[in-house]
């Protein structure tokens, strides 16, 4: 239950110093300060100059409004049309926005901080760092290479002769690859994905949990709706897998393409939607592990479990019974040189990225255009930045953190966060619509929620990782073994409460009702989110929010299923949860009709939780702004009041442009709304109309009885 989408890799300096006794205590103005009556004295230095946010005269870009818009109409474009307009997205990226801005900016850093690693000592972590970025770019080696990396793999399944075989091999591939509830991704290439972490019903221990996979297309609905659209998708799908069975040398790429798109379309009528997998009390399904071969039958359980490590586990998890059910039937049932097919084609596009530069061209024109409408491929430096990432994330972390995140921004963070989760109680202490006991259970939560900024208290071991210098493809496979072992060993093991599921040079934040935490990375402490030259207003409405957001996630439609010590177990009254779910129902109706395109819509179940964080965080935060003032008026500044900074600094930090087959897919699978939507929710908040006079007949004004209140 993140922030942001999980697919945005970036990093960025945090810096929060000079509002150091944060939200609740009072920043002095940004207004320049008054010049003396008279000079001083001549041997005396010049005052030093006023510190200049980054964005505008008080922290918010006044050239990027549209106020041709009225902010009663499109409070979005009111804020951030001419930057809309003005705007190109690069032609490496299917989206672009404050996000995307931090993270190229945040690659230029983490770039240096990884060169320097080239040269630390053999044997050292730095060492491995520079080695895995190294032999990513090294385009020569991996050249003169070709397909030959793939070939045992290849060859491997190849060789396959039974269903027994065929089960050893998927188990094999398990990968601990998704992360159902802190990043709401859920989908993996291989037909079930591994999740390790607290048990729902029992958060003092660990649990693996099975989670569907196995599609190459984003989602179920990109194999099963029949329009003309996703017909030529599906057409330019089944010609990208011939392309790259042929580059690797498999003959009739043609009719093996073939079976490898209808397999993968008898998975997906199998997956559960994303609205049902992200219903946590239907996934709450714990298995024992010997009922498995009766529950599901057609897969070799005992050979896949044995394959992926699992064989002494007495129990595990399924998220999706019914999808883990008919996956398994498919094994049983569908033909072996079909599975093989599909595993070689598996191998292939997993190792395309680290592979010649024609695998690569090829996995661009499919996955950069075709799905996310990229126009040109990323540079390889930028590409070696992800990789680099995905091999050995927390230890880059390590170096970013040593050089871009000072003792004292953390320190000033602490205290920040702390003061909006105080300004949450606050709010949670004045609700009517609760009873004194559902409160009391609600209050127990906010008093236990363990906050974490920039960076975890101890840092990953990476000393069993094997990196080698030239070897793109096996640093890549090896790493993804490790981080499967790395989970694997956790079973069984105390729960560690302090473990972070973020790396600290990402711009993004998460919330974990298993563990009641909230976790801010050092990278998302800077401008436009926080800047510490900024106005007060303008802070609180970006950082503040989305401090407020996070919070609220322990409060949203999933986090409040979690009791305080991130048990999944209901702690409402019958009546608290009817009002709680009824407005609810209201947000999602209102985001519902929302259609950013002429044929699709915002799915206002699938963004529940988010929009409920959104809506709940801007108000805490605008509570805790007004807390900070300390019943003074806030100065006027270049025309605008207190109140309006503080909800155009709310719409800044959404400013966003997608490609439209981007954006197609974000609506389809995405547990976000679109950035103007998320801007949008202002609109049930009674400050922002006394701040802007929105009136009746406006296009977002909604009479104060349909403005929905939940936290």
């Amino acid at each position: 239950m993140k922030f942001h989408h999980r697919r945005m890799p970036g990093a960025a300096r945090g810096v929060l110093v000079a509002c150091a006794s944060a939200l609740l205590t009072s920043c002095a103005s940004s207004a320049p300060a008054e010049k003396p009556a008279t000079p001083p004295p001549a041997e005396s230095p010049a005052p030093a100059p006023t510190p200049k946010p980054t964005y505008g005269t008080f922290g918010f870009d006044l050239d990027g409004m549209d106020r041709s818009v009225k902010p009663g109409d499109n409070f979005y474009r009111h804020a951030n049309g001419t930057w809309l307009d003005k705007t190109e997205i690069p032609a490496d990226r299917s989206t672009y926005g404050m996000f995307t801005r931090l993270a190229e900016q945040a690659d230029q850093r983490t770039r240096e901080l990884i060169e320097a690693q080239t040269q630390a000592p053999e044997g050292s972590e730095g060492r491995k760092i520079g080695n895995v970025f190294a032999s990513f770019l090294d385009e020569a080696a991996i050249e003169a290479k070709g397909v030959a990396p793939l070939k045992p793999e290849l060859d491997r399944i190849a060789a396959l002769s039974n269903k027994k075989q065929l089960s050893t091999e998927l188990g094999k591939g398990l990968r601990a690859d998704v992360d159902a509830l802190n990043t709401g991704d859920i989908t993996t290439d291989r037909i079930f994905g591994l999740w390790v972490t607290e048990d729902l019903n029992d958060p003092t221990r660990y649990a693996p949990y099975l989670l569907q996979g196995g599609l190459g297309l984003p989602d179920r609905d990109y194999y099963l709706v029949d329009s003309p659209r996703f017909k030529e998708v599906r057409q330019a799908y089944q010609q990208h897998i011939a392309n790259m069975l042929k580059l690797a040398g498999l003959s009739e790429p043609e009719a093996r393409a073939a079976r490898v798109v209808d397999l993968e379309t008898k998975l997906a009528k199998a997956h559960w939607s994303p609205v049902e997998s992200r219903d946590i009390t239907k996934t709450n399904n714990p298995w024992p592990r010997e009922q498995f071969a009766k529950k599901a039958p057609g897969l070799d359980w005992n050979a896949y479990f044995t394959a992926a490590g699992l064989a002494q586990q007495p129990q595990v998890l399924v998220w999706q019974p019914s999808a883990l059910t008919g996956i398994s039937k498919l094994v049983g049932s569908e033909p072996l040189q079909a599975w093989k097919d599909y595993l070689s084609f598996r191998a292939i596009s997993r190792g395309a990225p680290y592979l010649s530069k024609a695998f690569v061209d090829e996995s661009f024109a499919f996955n950069g255009k075709t799905l996310a409408g990229a126009k040109q491929l990323r540079d390889r430096w930028k590409r070696a930045i992800d990789v680099t990432n995905s091999a050995m994330g927390m230890a880059v972390g390590r170096l970013y953190v040593e050089k871009h995140f000072p003792p004292e921004v953390k320190a000033a963070a602490d205290t920040m966060v702390r003061n909006i989760v105080a300004a949450f109680g606050q709010r949670v202490d004045g609700l009517t619509w609760m009873s004194p006991e559902t409160r009391a259970r609600a209050r127990e939560k906010v008093n236990t929620l363990q906050t974490s900024i920039g960076h975890p208290t101890k840092w990953r071991d990476y000393s069993g990782l094997e990196v080698v210098r030239g070897d793109a493809y096996g640093n890549a496979e090896r790493a993804s073994l490790f981080e499967l072992q790395r989970n694997l060993g956790k079973l069984g093991q105390p729960v560690d409460r302090t473990e972070w599921y973020m790396v600290p040079h990402l711009v993004n934040a998460l919330n974990s009702p298993q563990q009641n935490s909230i976790i801010f990375p050092a990278a998302i402490l800077q401008p436009p989110f926080f800047d510490a030259n900024a106005d007060p207003a303008v802070n609180y409405g970006g950082i503040g929010a989305i401090i407020g957001h996070e919070i609220v996630h322990s409060f949203d439609d999933i986090g409040a299923k979690f009791d305080a010590h991130g048990k999944l177990a209901n702690w409402w009254t019958k009546e608290d949860e009817a009002r709680f779910e009824a407005a609810g129902k209201a947000l999602t109706a209102q985001y519902n009709a929302y259609k950013p395109l002429p044929d699709l819509s915002v799915n206002g179940k699938l963004t529940l939780g988010e929009n409920i964080a959104d809506l709940g965080g801007a108000q805490v935060a605008y509570d805790a702004y007004k807390l900070s003032l300390g019943g003074k008026e806030a100065p006027v500044i270049d025309g605008f009041t207190g109140d309006q900074r503080f909800f155009l600094g709310f719409a800044q930090v959404w400013r966003n442009k997608y490609r439209e087959q981007l954006l197609r897919r974000v609506l389809m699978t995405d547990g976000h709304s679109p950035g103007e939507y998320r801007a949008a929710t202002v609109r049930n908040l009674d400050a922002w109309y006394q701040a802007f006079d929105v009136a009746p007949g406006q296009q977002l004004f909604l009479a104060p009885e349909q403005r929905i209140r939940i936290w």
